[in-house]
């Protein structure tokens, strides 16, 4: 594995949930990634991916290095020629090579702008690393995806499920401002990669990027689409279509144990943070069937066993 960004940079991604759910057996720590540095880079803030993401490299031997680009490096420029006479300080062709010397392995969370469809669809930053950093590259989340979250996501579902082909449903939900599609997007081609009988549903208006939904079913009326659901998973995004905004809807698309009265007894996802009593209810998330902390916990073998993939083909 060169580098993990998406779904596509993984040969078969049911081994790779297997693979890390043996290294969540296992004594959970190695010496493999010894004399190793890793750099986290942080373009936004962060709880889980941070945290994990640390452990994760701290379990293998690795020394970490934490970067807020924002607040402790000089204002980046991304521009191909930009004449740099304004507020950016150093060029990412730079500030990424000197990066990668000093880092075996560079992972970078990063944001997208919900104003340019298109310059968020390139990703520029995290493509921009990988092209001048010459190391490995790891997304911590981009503008388009967030592939160590889905990797955990379908370690949990292997971990529950009672099926060798659950039903799982991606559900819409309210918030109160936009929101990336990264999570939905990422969650969705992860779970077809993985055989998933996937649907999705959400208000109209709200359809995802039919490069991450191909596969699925696409259900409007969400007590539908709920009907046997063996797994739900809860996440809002803004409009794709009419980009970045956040459309009116009348029906009410918070979930509630009462909507979950149709499933099949259904296990809970949410990757969090979450707006408790927005998103859904604090009886669902409270409940049994609740598999948020589980999910967290699971960040942290997901990026063990990304970066083990990476040192033992790498180095």
């Amino acid at each position: 594995m060169k580098k993990f960004t998406s779904v596509q940079d993984v040969a078969d991604p049911k081994a790779l949930v297997d693979e890390a759910i043996a290294v969540k057996n296992s004594e959970k720590t190695s010496a493999i990634g010894k004399n190793k540095t890793i750099g986290l880079l942080f373009f936004n803030s962060s709880l889980r991916t941070r945290m994990s993401t640390q452990k994760a490299a701290q379990n293998l031997g690795m020394e970490v290095m934490i970067l807020n680009v924002n607040n402790d490096g000089w204002a980046l420029e991304f521009e191909e020629g930009a004449v740099m006479n304004g507020k950016t300080v150093e060029h990412i062709k730079d500030a990424a090579a000197v990066m990668g010397l000093y880092c075996d392995i560079l992972a970078i969370r990063c944001f997208p702008s919900l104003t340019n469809k298109e310059e968020d669809s390139a990703d520029k930053i995290i493509n921009q690393f990988i092209q001048y950093a010459k190391v490995p590259v790891v997304s911590l989340e981009s503008a388009t995806r967030h592939p160590l979250q889905s990797l955990a996501d379908m370690i949990t579902i292997q971990e529950h499920k009672t099926k060798e082909k659950p039903k799982v449903v991606l559900t819409w939900a309210p918030h109160i401002k936009p929101i990336p599609h990264v999570v939905a997007n990422s969650f969705a081609e992860w779970a077809l990669a993985c055989e998933y009988d996937l649907t999705i549903t959400h208000p109209e208006g709200y359809e995802l990027s039919e490069e991450f939904t191909k596969g699925a079913t696409i259900e409007y009326d969400q007590e539908k689409a709920l009907q046997d659901a063996d797994f739900v998973y809860v996440k809002n995004w803004s409009s794709y279509t009419d980009y970045g905004k956040v459309l009116p809807v009348e029906e009410d698309w918070m979930l509630t144990n009462e909507k979950l009265k149709v499933s099949n007894s259904a296990k809970i996802m949410h990757c969090l943070p979450v707006r408790r009593n927005v998103e859904l209810s604090d009886e669902v998330l409270d409940s049994e069937n609740s598999l948020v902390l589980k999910q967290a916990e699971n960040r942290v073998y997901a990026a063990q066993t990304v970066l083990k993939k990476i040192l033992e083909t790498n180095f």
